[in-house]
């Protein structure tokens, strides 16, 4: 569970394009720093992640990536999305690692974040001690068509007014009509396929344990910048998703550990396995939870303390 101690130290980074990133440290600042990287795109971190490990001996780093949160501008602002990618967030990261004086970190991340966190490691092996990812997308086109048409099939009621709230062209995916909405819009038709983005995000997560509805009850502005981010990214196939497992050749050397969910509908778990084939010296942990659920938590944070552990100072006389 999160310890009690508040956030130690927080801040904003104003990146070279001018993009301000609201950060975050929690524990010890000699502690080995992990770095959790949220979710969604666009979710945003409340840093509760960032106070999960014990506060003695870690480092707890967030911060919202660019266009959400508390980083400005917005994804909704005029021209934000112009700079708003991968390969950049994957510069900010580096960024924020030498303004925090960090030479190397323990990178976690879920859902979108472990995405991030792949490439991000595949980028910079060299200041990586290891990677947990959970309930692990590669963000491919494939996914993106599992996500929003072909999971349809379980929730059709559902599909069915989510595939009608925006106006498709000929040949257009249902992705790629609302990332064209909610980039270019008028207020009302950008507000209405951000609800309703929402809404079937909502949906296809509702299979968790103890599920209780998060996107759809948002703010309008909360739902607003995570349709514009998630659509946005999901219609470039995660600006580099593609090449996640052939790339896994330069991360071989580092500790992983691998957790997803057998009832993950959104994610289905194959994606976890192909990744635990082409990286053998991964843990791949299946537990019976959809996407997200206490197990995956408490193993995410079993797996940071396991890799943390090896790189202790040593206590021997």
């Amino acid at each position: 569970m999160p310890f009690d101690a508040a956030p130690d130290h927080d801040g904003i980074l104003v990146m070279r394009d001018g993009a301000r990133i609201f950060w975050l440290t929690s524990g010890n600042p000699e502690g080995i720093p992990v770095l959790h990287l949220h979710g969604g795109p666009g979710s945003g971190t409340s840093g509760g992640f960032a106070r999960r490990q014990d506060p003695n001996t870690y480092l707890g780093i967030s911060f919202d990536q660019r266009g959400c949160g508390r980083s400005t501008p917005l994804a909704t602002e005029p021209g934000a999305l112009r700079h708003n990618n991968t390969p950049q967030l994957i510069a900010d990261i580096e960024e924020l690692r030498e303004h925090l004086g960090i030479e190397r970190w323990i990178v976690a991340g879920g859902s979108w974040g472990a995405t991030l966190a792949l490439l991000y490691a595949q980028a910079h092996p060299a200041r990586v001690l290891g990677l947990v990812v959970v309930a692990v997308p590669f963000t491919t086109a494939r996914e993106v068509e599992w996500l929003t048409e072909g999971m349809g099939r379980f929730f059709p009621e559902e599909w069915e007014r989510f595939a009608q709230a925006v106006e498709r062209r000929d040949g257009e995916r249902i992705v790629d009509a609302y990332a064209r909405v909610l980039g270019s819009g008028t207020s009302a038709e950008r507000l209405q396929a951000a609800r309703s983005w929402c809404r079937w995000e909502d949906v296809h997560v509702s299979l968790v344990d103890g599920f209780v509805p998060r996107l759809s009850v948002s703010t309008d502005s909360h739902q607003l910048v995570f349709a514009t981010l998630v659509t946005h990214y999901w219609s470039h196939s995660g600006f580099g998703g593609e090449g996640i497992l052939p790339g896994m050749a330069r991360v071989q050397h580092l500790p992983g550990v691998i957790v997803h969910g057998r009832r993950d509908i959104s994610l289905p778990l194959e994606s976890a396995w192909l990744l635990h084939r082409a990286w053998p010296g991964s843990v791949l942990h299946v537990v019976e939870e959809g996407h997200g659920g206490p197990r995956m938590t408490e193993l995410m944070e079993a797996a940071i303390a396991e890799i943390g552990a090896t790189h202790l100072p040593d206590q021997g006389g």
